[in-house]
């Protein structure tokens, strides 16, 4: 078999030396969603997080991370961004805005840095999972390490 081929979330993260575990998994049909995902590496659904990309018009992208099981909250996102509404950016604009698929969409190592929130669940876990840029493969890496890598900030995002 040959070498797998790194991700941009990958490169960063072993440039930037920073502590992190790579969980590689296969999928079994076509279901993405995060919840079949934490169950087939076998992690609890709450410590596995998606990254959502919300918008409020055009050069206005904003990178929501929350639990897999949960449901971000347009209002709430608003407000923490300091925009009137958001909505969810549509799939079809995914790749060009991020340079990542659906499904495989990495807070880190995106074509430009977006102001990043991830939802304040994750401050009393001392781990989260999140995708390491293509379907399949899943980063393991401290709350603190993933802020420092996107300039994120912490706040309730979700219903």
């Amino acid at each position: 078999m040959g070498k797998k081929q790194k991700t941009n979330a990958v490169r960063i993260l072993e440039q930037q030396k920073i502590d992190f575990e790579l969980i590689e998994y296969e999928l079994t049909g076509d279901k993405v969603d995060g919840v079949t995902v934490a169950g087939i590496i076998g992690y609890p659904a709450f410590v596995v997080y998606k990254t959502l990309l919300v918008t409020a018009g055009p050069q206005k992208n904003y990178v929501c991370i929350v639990p897999v099981d949960d449901e971000l909250d347009l209002k709430a996102v608003a407000k923490v961004v300091g925009e009137k509404k958001v909505e969810l950016l549509p799939v079809k604009d995914l790749l060009l805005t991020t340079g990542y698929i659906r499904g495989g969409c990495s807070p880190i190592g995106m074509k430009k840095l977006l102001p990043t929130v991830v939802d304040t669940s994750a401050e009393n876990l001392d781990f989260i999972i999140v995708s390491g840029g293509r379907i399949g493969l899943q980063v393991k890496l401290s709350l603190s390490d993933l802020l420092a890598m996107t300039k994120g900030r912490v706040s309730t995002i979700c219903k």
